[in-house]
């Protein structure tokens, strides 16, 4: 089907919310989340339950889209798929108990987190965490990555960037969806590697989406601290990414 009959389809269901017109959207592009399924295969869900919450979160994308954005809809149903699976597995990692030590520092790591908030109007930095608690900030960085992971999809901008960066821009612009969806399991897999500090910073300017002044704040470092250890990280997973392209 012609990229402008989709086009004319989208229009057609956004001017009316035919679910008919609907229908024939997401039976077009179905294979995406059935890909996107399988590539999640294994982690303890069986597939059948993958492709359903894939297919649901194409309908929400489906609902969601329009041609007036100057994007493709493949650009844009894949993280929005991803995503939706990725909650999947962190809502059912929830009820997964805890060791019990890091379930304890992560409900201290959240009250301080929230009394402090609410007293100054602004968030701990992860020092200010470890003195209050007396912790190390390695524990305070793991208490806050529990039930978090960092955002393939996420766009992290600030005033003091040279414009914005996203973990999606590391892959190539390419129109396999196979090999796309290999670097993306690859890239993921390069970012178990990084160190506490190298996971924080990713967290709060992908996860969080801060600015470098704030991420600075927080990690009791400078701004330009961080500037060189975000790209350096962004060039580093870009290079672990060339055995997969």
């Amino acid at each position: 089907m012609a990229e402008e009959n989709i086009n004319e389809l989208f229009k057609r269901y956004r001017e009316t919310g035919d679910t008919a017109v609907r229908n024939k959207i997401a039976e077009k592009y179905l294979y995406i989340a059935e890909i996107l399924a399988k590539k999640f295969v294994g982690r303890g869900v069986e597939y059948d339950d993958l492709r359903q919450v894939a297919s649901l979160a194409l309908l929400k994308g489906i609902d969601r889209f329009d041609p007036a954005m100057g994007m493709q809809f493949t650009t844009f149903i894949t993280p929005t798929v991803t995503g939706e699976i990725k909650n999947y597995f962190r809502d059912k990692s929830r009820i997964v108990k805890l060791p019990r030590r890091l379930s304890e520092i992560s409900a201290a790591v959240r009250a301080f987190t929230a009394e402090y908030e609410g007293k100054n109007g602004v968030k701990p930095s992860i020092r200010e965490i470890a003195e209050r608690l007396k912790l190390s900030e390695e524990d305070v960085v793991r208490a806050l990555e529990v039930g978090g992971t960092v955002s393939l999809d996420g766009v992290a901008s600030s005033g003091e960037d040279d414009g914005e960066h996203s973990l999606y821009a590391l892959l190539p612009d390419n129109d396999d969806r196979y090999e796309r969806l290999e670097i993306q399991d690859a890239l993921r897999s390069a970012m178990k590697d990084l160190s506490e500090t190298e996971r924080a910073v990713l967290r709060f300017r992908y996860v969080d989406e801060l600015s470098q002044s704030e991420t600075a704040r927080r990690l009791g470092v400078s701004q330009m601290f961080v500037s060189r250890m975000e790209r350096k990280l962004l060039a580093r997973l870009k290079e672990n990414l060339k055995d997969s392209v």
